[in-house]
């Protein structure tokens, strides 16, 4: 699985933070049953209306520092007991905690990882996220193998940023100036596509995989047009300058699919992962395109203050560029502490990814479960190699206390019969030697 697929496999899981083994303390069956009869009430409310099935089903919560599952269904295999109607288990320690369809005792179940505060919406919002990631499944669409590594490139950031401002104009506009400003965002796309042509699968099956996911649980979950509206719009605005390859799908394909609801598309016909949402919206309003969008877009963008948004590209690039080893030195230049990734699980917020060039991914705050434990990161952050293979800390302020391992700003929660060791000023986890 490509780079990207795997990123991407745990965004949206917005946790922070690591509250030791004693799990989450707000989760009871009964506090569970309540966030399952409330997702239960805004499917059956839907009613296969928008996709034209029922998206309740077996749907389970996951305390990701205990792995405690609570579930609203048994699974095939009997794995999950059953106690004032919930089922109850224990995720593997082997697999991967996140926000999608997983199979669990031979049944698909819509995983939910809980925040570490409660928050009613964003559980909700989860459970609805998972749940749409099953009817994928179901339909056969479930497709993750994308990678736009463009989207960080100068010139794809500034085509998308303009496409951004186009269909934000379209979902506040009506009539003819709507029209128009889609108009003008699909010839901002196709800009972007004609300079990177070998991309555009990859845009479109992030789009549809994930943008379609945001577009449904932020219709579902809110109470009105005009909220739903403004949820989309700030997510809009608070990944406007984060990394665009990791991030930019979520809210892309919901744009487009918020418009195509508008327009009264069926999302039930949708039977493939890899259809072009843009092209479907043009054929909803029937839109004539040039045959070269780069001929027109560049007088098109000057409405939408194109010069603005270069400086900020131009910005943004020579800040990377200056601060490069500032922000690598303490991984690359200083006693380190060395983690080997085996099977991670991963959880993150997209707003903590920076890309580094060749040297990987920094994380400014992350969880990780291996095969040696748990690392929490919460201030200084941390290196990813970019094969996904490894991962380093600052060795700053190292302490051992039995399987309890702590540096500033991370620590680490050892499995039985792993030590860390210190080797050249660096230290490393290892396996003890049966």
């Amino acid at each position: 699985m490509r780079l990207i697929s795997l990123i991407a496999l745990f965004l949206l899981t917005c946790l922070t933070g690591c509250n030791t083994e004693k799990g989450i303390e707000y989760i009871t069956n009964l506090k569970a049953a309540a966030y399952f009869e409330k997702v239960e009430s805004i499917c059956n409310s839907d009613d296969g209306e928008l996709w034209g099935l029922n998206l309740y089903g077996p749907l389970m919560l996951v305390d990701v520092d205990t792995r405690r599952i609570f579930a609203n269904m048994p699974d095939s295999l009997g794995l999950l007991k059953q106690k004032d109607g919930i089922y109850t288990g224990i995720y593997p320690g082997d697999q991967v905690i996140s926000n999608f369809a997983v199979t669990f005792g031979n049944t698909l179940f819509a995983m939910a990882p809980l925040p570490e505060n409660e928050d009613n919406y964003r559980i909700t919002a989860r459970c609805l996220h998972g749940l749409f990631h099953c009817m994928q499944n179901k339909k056969g669409i479930d497709n993750q193998d994308y990678n736009p590594a463009h989207m960080n490139e100068p010139d794809a950031r500034i085509w998308l940023k303009m496409e951004w401002k186009a269909l934000e104009k379209a979902i506040k506009s009506e009539s003819t100036v709507r029209e128009q400003a889609i108009r003008d965002a699909l010839i901002f796309r196709n800009t972007r596509r004609e300079i990177y042509p070998y991309y555009t699968e990859d845009e479109n099956l992030f789009e549809n995989y994930e943008g379609l996911a945001t577009f449904t649980y932020m219709l579902l979950a809110s109470d009105s047009h005009d909220s739903y509206t403004k949820t989309l719009l700030e997510y809009l605005h608070r990944i406007y300058n984060f990394s665009f390859t990791h991030s930019y799908g979520f809210v892309h394909g919901a744009l487009y699919a918020y418009l195509l609801h508008d327009y009264g598309f069926d999302f039930s016909t949708i039977d493939m992962p890899g259809i072009d949402l843009g092209e479907r919206l043009r054929n909803m309003i029937d839109i004539t395109l040039p045959e070269v969008s780069r001929d027109v877009a560049g007088s098109l963008a000057v409405n939408y203050d194109i010069e603005m948004v270069r400086r900020e590209e131009t910005e943004r690039f020579k800040r990377i560029r200056e601060g490069l080893h500032r922000r690598t030195s303490s991984f690359t230049d200083k006693p380190v502490v060395y983690l080997t990734l085996e099977s991670p699980s991963f959880i993150f917020e997209p707003e903590d990814i920076e890309p580094v060039d060749s040297l990987g991914v920094i994380y400014k705050k992350l969880k990780v479960t291996d095969n040696w434990g748990k690392l929490n990161v919460s201030e200084g952050g941390c290196l990813v190699s970019p094969n996904l293979r490894y991962i380093r800390v600052p060795a700053r302020s190292v302490r051992i206390d039995r399987n309890h391992i702590t540096g500033d700003g991370w620590h680490i929660y050892l499995s039985e019969n792993w030590r860390m060791d210190e080797m050249d000023n660096n230290y490393y986890i290892r396996k003890l030697i049966p």
